[in-house]
C-alpha cells in the first residue's frame, strides 16, 4: 500500500516499531516559543517520533485517503514592489520583479505527489496573480491542506489572509512554515486561524509526515505546534511535539518534479542568470559554517547535510535535458574539499561543462587558486561572496568566517580563474561608526576599480527574530520597533550612530560606486554574443530597480519623514547618535517608523 520511500523512512509507523528513549530535551522549556506551550508525556519508555492521542484531543479526523495539498504563496500586491519570500535568507521588496525558485517547498511537492497525494503549486507572487484570481482558483481546488512559507515582514498580512480563507473554506487545514515561524510558532497560532505551525527548515519531510498524520494517524515528528482542541482560543492549550530535529538524510530525496512546481515562472526574472532559462538547486542544507548571527537560516537549518556529488551531477544532467542553460546552487555555502573536486571532475567526465553554466555561494578565504581554476574549467560563472563588512571587528562580532585583510585576495583568485564574482555587503550595524561603514564602501569601490568583482548587492543589516543578532538587539535595547511590517529593509530597524538619511545615502553610494566610465567601458568591450547584450540590458534595469529599493531618489525617506510629521506633529527627523551606545528607547519604539501600509495610506503617502 505504501511506496518504498515511505517504508524506508518509517513515515507510517505501526505497532511493531520498537520503543526509543524519549528526546533528551523532552522536559526542557520548548524553544522557540514560550513557556505556555503544553507538552504531552510520552508513553512508557518513550517513543520517537511523537504520537498524538487523537481520541483525547480531536484535532483532526483521519481521511484514510490521499489529500489535496496546495503549496502556496498568496499574492501581496503592494506599492513597494514584489516581495522576495521564497528561497531568501533576507526579505526585500524589489521594484524590479525577481522570482527565486523555492527548492525545499519544491521537494515537498515532489514527495507528496510520490506519496499519492494530489498536489497543487500556486505561487501567486511569481504568477503575478490578483487577489481575486488567487481566491477564485483556491475555491475551485478546495484543498484539504495548504502550506504557506512566511517571512517576518509579511507575516501579519498572511495572518489576515489565512483568516479570510478560513472563513470561506473552514475544512481546509492551514499550515505555516519558514524562518519566522521557526522563531515564533506560537505567535502565529495566537494571531490567526492557522491549524499547524512547522518549525525547522525541512518543510518537505515535515509536510509529508503531517499528511501521513492526517491521512492515517501517523506519529507527528518533532517541531509541530497546534491547538489542543483544534481551534484558537485564549487559553494556553498550544501543544508542541518538542524541538525540531533535522535528522533526515538528503540522499533519500527524489529529483525535484520541475513541471509540477512550474520552474519556468522563476527562470527569467532573476539577476543571477546570464543565460536563460535558468533555475536553482540546493544540494546542501544549508551552510556548513552556519554561525553568522544575522542569518535567519542558521537557526532554521541547525546542522549541515548534503547530497552526494554524484547525485548533484545527476541533477545537473536532468536540468540540461529540460533545456536549462544556467543553474545557481543556493546552498548557504557550496560544499568544498573532496566533495567539490569529485563533483567538478564528474561534470567534466560527462561533458556537462560544455552544455550549461553554473553558479554558487562561497565564503571568501576558503578556496585556493587550484579550486577556483577547477571551477572555472567546469564552467562556473557567477560566484556570490558574502563580504558583509570591511571591518574585522564586525566580522568577528557577527561570527563571519574569513579575514577582512584577505577579501581582496579571494576576489582576485576567482577573477583570475574566469569567474564573475558578486559580493554582498551590509551597513547599519549598531556598533559601526560612519568611518567604519565608509571603509566597506571604499572596499567595494576598490574591488571594482581593480576589476576583481563584476556585480554587488548592498543591504541594510536587519535583525530577524530567532537570530542571535535579534537577541543581542533586545538585550542592548537597539530595536526601534517590533512591528514586523517595518522589517522590509526600506528603513533601518536597529539604532545606529549614523543618521538614517546618511545611512540610506551610503547604501546608494555602494551601488553607485561601480557605475564609472571605466566599468561601463569594460562591460562594453566584454560583449561576445547577443546573450551578453541581453544580460547587460537586464542588469541595467535591475540596477535602477535596486536604487529605488533603497531610496536612491529619496522617495522612501520622504515617506518616512512625512509619516513622522503626522505621528508626532513636529519635524523630528534623523537625529544623529554621538555616543558609542545608542540612546535608550522612549517607550516601546524609540523613533516612530511607518507601521503599516494602512497607516501610509491614511497620511496620503
Amino acid at each position: 500500500m505504501f511506496n518504498d520511500y515511505q517504508k524506508k523512512n518509517n513515515l507510517f509507523p505501526d505497532d511493531d516499531i520498537p520503543n526509543f528513549p524519549p528526546p533528551s530535551n523532552w522536559n526542557s522549556k520548548v524553544q522557540p516559543g514560550n513557556s505556555a506551550s503544553r507538552r504531552i508525556d510520552p508513553p512508557s519508555g518513550g517513543r520517537s517520533p511523537f504520537r498524538v492521542p487523537h481520541s483525547a484531543f480531536h484535532i483532526s479526523r483521519f481521511t484514510a485517503m490521499p489529500l489535496k495539498v496546495m503549496i502556496a504563496y498568496p499574492p501581496l500586491p503592494d506599492k513597494k514592489g514584489v516581495p522576495l519570500i521564497s528561497q531568501n535568507r533576507q526579505f526585500q521588496w524589489f521594484n524590479k520583479p525577481t522570482f527565486i525558485y523555492p527548492c525545499v517547498p519544491a521537494y515537498a511537492a515532489t514527495l507528496l505527489k510520490q506519496a499519492g497525494h494530489e498536489v497543487f503549486w500556486e505561487d501567486g507572487v511569481a504568477q503575478m496573480d490578483s487577489v481575486e484570481d488567487f481566491d477564485r482558483r483556491f475555491g475551485e481546488i478546495r484543498p484539504d491542506m495548504v502550506a504557506i512559507e512566511v517571512k517576518t515582514p509579511i507575516v501579519k498580512r498572511y495572518w489576515k489572509y489565512i483568516d479570510k480563507l478560513k472563513a470561506m473554506f473552514p475544512d481546509t487545514k492551514y499550515v505555516l512554515m519558514g524562518d519566522h515561524i521557526t522563531a515564533m510558532p506560537e505567535e502565529s497560532l495566537r494571531n490567526c486561524n492557522a491549524d499547524y505551525c512547522i518549525t525547522g527548515g525541512d518543510f518537505d519531510f515535515a509536510l509529508l509526515n503531517l499528511c501521513a498524520h492526517l491521512e492515517h494517524g501517523a506519529d507527528l515528528e518533532h517541531g509541530v505546534y497546534f491547538w489542543r482542541d483544534g481551534k484558537r482560543d485564549d487559553s494556553d492549550k498550544i501543544i508542541s511535539t518538542g524541538l525540531f530535529e533535522l535528522k533526515h538524510g538528503l540522499d533519500a530525496l527524489p529529483m525535484i518534479d520541475r513541471e509540477l512546481t512550474k520552474w519556468r515562472l522563476y527562470s527569467r526574472e532573476n539577476g543571477n542568470f546570464k543565460y536563460l532559462p535558468g533555475t536553482y538547486t540546493m544540494v546542501g542544507r544549508d551552510c556548513w559554517w552556519g554561525r553568522c548571527t544575522f542569518c535567519s537560516w542558521t537557526t532554521t537549518f541547525t546542522n549541515f547535510r548534503c547530497r552526494t556529488a554524484l547525485q548533484h551531477a545527476d541533477e545537473i544532467g536532468h536540468l540540461i535535458d529540460l533545456g536549462i542553460r544556467e543553474v545557481f546552487d543556493d546552498t548557504g555555502t557550496f560544499p568544498t574539499g573532496g566533495w567539490l573536486k569529485e563533483f567538478c571532475n564528474e561534470v567534466i567526465r560527462r561533458g556537462y561543462h560544455q552544455k550549461i553554466t553554473l553558479g554558487c555561494n562561497m565564503i571568501p578565504g576558503v578556496l585556493s587558486q587550484e579550486d577556483y581554476d577547477l571551477m572555472g574549467k567546469v564552467n562556473f560563472r557567477f560566484m556570490l561572496f558574502g563580504l558583509e563588512s570591511a571591518n574585522q571587528s564586525t566580522l568577528d562580532r557577527i561570527h563571519k568566517l574569513g579575514e577582512a585583510a584577505k577579501l581582496d585576495e579571494s576576489m582576485r583568485m576567482a577573477k583570475r580563474a574566469g569567474l564573475m564574482p558578486h559580493v554582498t555587503c551590509m551597513i547599519g550595524y549598531p556598533w559601526e561608526s560612519k568611518e567604519e561603514a565608509q571603509r566597506t564602501i571604499d572596499l567595494t569601490r576598490s574591488l571594482f576599480d581593480k576589476g576583481y568583482i563584476d556585480t554587488l548587492q548592498a543591504t541594510i543589516c536587519m535583525p530577524y527574530p530567532g537570530t542571535p543578532l535579534f537577541k543581542e538587539c533586545k538585550n542592548e535595547k537597539w530595536l526601534r520597533t517590533e512591528d514586523w511590517d517595518d522589517y522590509g529593509m526600506r528603513d533601518p530597524i536597529m539604532k545606529c550612530p549614523i543618521p538614517d538619511k546618511e545611512l540610506l545615502d551610503m547604501t546608494r553610494g555602494i551601488y553607485s560606486s561601480f557605475v564609472t566610465p571605466r566599468f561601463i567601458w569594460k562591460q562594453i568591450i566584454s560583449v561576445r554574443s547577443f546573450s551578453d547584450i541581453q544580460y547587460l540590458f537586464r542588469g541595467g534595469l535591475r540596477l535602477l530597480g535596486h536604487l529605488t529599493d533603497f531610496n536612491f531618489f529619496g522617495l522612501g525617506q520622504k515617506q518616512t519623514r512625512e509619516m513622522r510629521r503626522n505621528i508626532k506633529g513636529k519635524e523630528e527627523l534623523d537625529e544623529p547618535v554621538s555616543d558609542s551606545l545608542p540612546p535608550e528607547p522612549r517607550g516601546r519604539v524609540a523613533r516612530p517608523l511607518p507601521k503599516s501600509v494602512k497607516e501610509r495610506e491614511k497620511v496620503g503617502v
